[in-house]
């Protein structure tokens, strides 16, 4: 696969003279060496496509029979993935931060902004991912625990007022005692929200908690996406096995899923720039140009 957006890339000058807040990103406690585009603009055009688009490593290992449109589904330009950074930068105008937890669906903020939301098996990386996703935001508390089932409540980030991110408890192993009576009114009943993000060890594959996870966002009929944590973790073949499985439940066994699983490695910052963008756009703050 072909991305346009990548070529010539190196030759051109990114860093912009205006976004303050992107250039002071090394003072970040949060900061991972490719928290923004800016620093993946600095490495070879060949690693810095497979760290936008990590799928793009792993296809040419396909077979010649398997379809691989769904997995370019969405695919944003450079520009583009720059502009979505701008949603993850904190400013004086645009404030980033936990906002508040609630255990029960009356106890949830009412909030108009659009809403995501991520739920995965405890130990799926969820909160290492969020963590991720704001690692421009210095010292936002998103708290990360090698102790599976850590999160015990919805916790809502705000992002200003262009959208708001709320990290679900994880199912499974060690899952809250009430977390079907805080999860399922949830996502049945909240009206903000504009996409469920499932996440799914990359590692491991499908279980069957994710099974049944899938089945309730199909029950709903909300629209949700499949995200592959962890991808560092796996064997190559292995989680190529493990990729196509998903792609084969989406296609085979799902109305709601988009198309398009993304994959993403919390450690090697791996697909965070294009999740970054895909959470952008689906909550109606950046129209992709055409490319």
């Amino acid at each position: 696969m072909f991305y346009p957006m990548l070529e010539g890339l190196l030759s051109r000058t990114l860093l912009p003279k205006t976004r303050k807040g992107l250039l002071l990103i090394s003072t970040c406690r949060n900061s991972h060496k490719f928290s923004s585009v800016i620093d993946v603009a600095m490495i070879s055009e060949k690693k810095m496509g497979s760290l936008l688009f990590p799928f793009q490593g792993l296809e040419k290992y396909l077979m010649g029979g398997v379809n691989k449109s769904h997995f370019h589904a969405f695919l944003p330009s450079f520009e583009d993935i720059k502009s979505a950074e701008a949603f993850f930068t904190p400013s004086k105008r645009h404030s980033i931060d936990y906002y508040s937890s609630a255990v029960r669906m009356d106890h949830a903020p009412v909030i108009s902004e659009p809403e995501v939301c991520f739920i995965g098996r405890s130990n799926v990386g969820k909160s290492s991912l969020i963590k991720a996703l704001f690692s421009l935001v210095p010292d936002i508390e998103v708290r990360v625990s090698k102790t599976p089932g850590h999160t015990k409540k919805m916790n809502f980030f705000m992002v200003k007022k262009a959208f708001t991110l709320v990290d679900m408890p994880g199912y499974g192993f060690k899952a809250p005692k009430d977390f079907e009576d805080m999860v399922e009114p949830y996502l049945k009943t909240r009206k903000n929200l504009r996409r469920t993000f499932l996440l799914i060890d990359g590692s491991v594959g499908v279980q069957k908690a994710d099974r049944i996870a899938l089945d309730m966002c199909e029950e709903f009929g909300i629209p949700y996406v499949i995200v592959v944590t962890k991808i560092d973790k796996a064997k190559q073949g292995e989680l190529l096995r493990h990729i196509l499985e998903m792609q084969n439940i989406i296609e085979d066994h799902t109305t709601g899923c988009f198309p398009q699983p993304f994959l993403v490695s919390s450690v090697q910052f791996s697909g965070i720039h294009l999740l970054r963008c895909f959470i952008a756009h689906v909550t109606g703050n950046l129209p992709l140009r055409l490319t």
